[in-house]
């Protein structure tokens, strides 16, 4: 499908009313057109998703593989929980999007950030379908490979405020390193320090596309 990037952007959000709610699927009517999304079980318990429910989700339109062809619509609460699966497919190696919503739906994002800063793999493993090779890999790779804990120590340790660090996640889950993000985001952050997440994202895009 040609133009597929192009539409993936066009589904980066879901606005409409749930017609049929299941835990691990909604279908959303907008405007008419029901789309079916997969969502974690952190969203659908956030979202307390039943029939009738007007939701605004945070979406990714996931596209298969020459094995595995097709196009799922995964939905999410947050920012935080959609950034979490984004760099869990997109910079873990053998993760696809079955185990990065294994994850969301196995902990809170809070603790699965904990697990990762601490190197708790033991924990990552209760998670159902999370064997301890994957658990291991996803610690190593979002510690040493993208800089991810960094950016939650520092977060959680005051260094960094939350916006900056959220927007820092973003733009590491869309394929920039850590350092590169930071450094873009200070030089937004000088002309305005209490810009929301969106507004520092595109500065620091426009820094780095630059």
């Amino acid at each position: 499908m040609s133009g597929g990037h192009a539409f993936t952007t066009m589904i980066a959000r879901l606005r409409g009313k749930v017609i049929e709610a299941y835990p691990n699927r909604l279908v959303v009517d907008v405007q008419g057109v029901g789309y079916e999304v997969i969502v974690p079980l952190s969203t659908f318990d956030r979202l307390h998703a039943a029939e009738g429910l007007d939701v605004d989700l945070r979406t990714h339109l996931h596209f298969g593989t020459a094995n595995q062809p097709g196009q799922k619509l995964f939905g999410f609460a947050t920012e935080e929980e959609r950034d979490v699966f984004l760099m869990l497919i997109e910079r873990v190696s053998g993760i696809g999007p079955s185990v990065a919503m294994a994850v969301l739906s196995g902990m809170p994002v809070a603790r699965f950030k904990s697990c990762v800063v601490a190197g708790n793999s033991a924990e990552l493993t209760r998670i159902k379908g999370l064997g301890k090779k994957t658990a291991e890999r996803i610690i190593l790779e979002l510690k040493d490979k993208v800089g991810v804990t960094d950016t939650w120590q520092d977060a959680a340790a005051g260094e960094v405020s939350a916006s900056a660090a959220d927007a820092e996640l973003a733009l590491i889950a869309l394929g920039y390193k850590q350092v590169d993000a930071r450094k873009a985001l200070r030089k937004v952050l000088e002309s305005d320090t209490t810009a929301p997440v969106e507004v520092l994202v595109r500065g620091a895009l426009r820094v780095l596309q630059g």
